[in-house]
């Protein structure tokens, strides 16, 4: 699994101009999954997102998790994450995976994230989506459940 997390101070997606989830402060989360992922990934994934210290403390230092200031967290599926971009000028998106596992895989990573009592929001899985955000910071991290980077 793969995720950009971002930091915001507001963020929302919308499919054919109508919200499907939007949030306040909290992190924004575009989530690909790939072909050999397993339920650990989504363990490792989850745990790692809703406890990065990447809020500020009383002291302006990066040191509270997302539960820590009650953020919120707005999930899209971004199967893109997995495109290949080393040969030609096309993205090979071989190591994503197919769409009913990634749509599972999608849905169990959100129930898994609310179950902790993380308000989450989302997008609408295999649709064209808008998404909006104001970055925080800015401060985008990439996470792997691979440790690729």
């Amino acid at each position: 699994m793969r995720a950009v997390v971002q930091r915001v101070s507001s963020s929302n997606v919308k499919v054919d101009g109508e919200v499907t989830g939007k949030i306040n402060s909290g992190l924004l989360v575009l989530l690909g999954i790939a072909e050999d992922d397993e339920i650990k990934d989504i363990d490792y994934m989850v745990d790692k997102i809703i406890n990065l210290r990447i809020f500020e403390d009383e002291n302006d230092k990066m040191n509270l998790s997302l539960k820590d200031v009650n953020g919120e967290l707005l999930v899209v599926s971004q199967f893109t994450l997995f495109g290949d971009c080393r040969k030609g000028r096309r993205p090979g998106f071989t190591d994503a995976a197919k769409p009913d596992k990634a749509d599972d895989f999608y849905i169990k990573f959100v129930e898994k994230v609310r179950a902790l009592g993380v308000k989450t929001e989302t997008g609408k899985f295999r649709t064209h989506m808008m998404v909006e955000l104001i970055n925080d910071g800015p401060v985008t991290l990439l996470v792997d459940s691979n440790k690729t980077f």
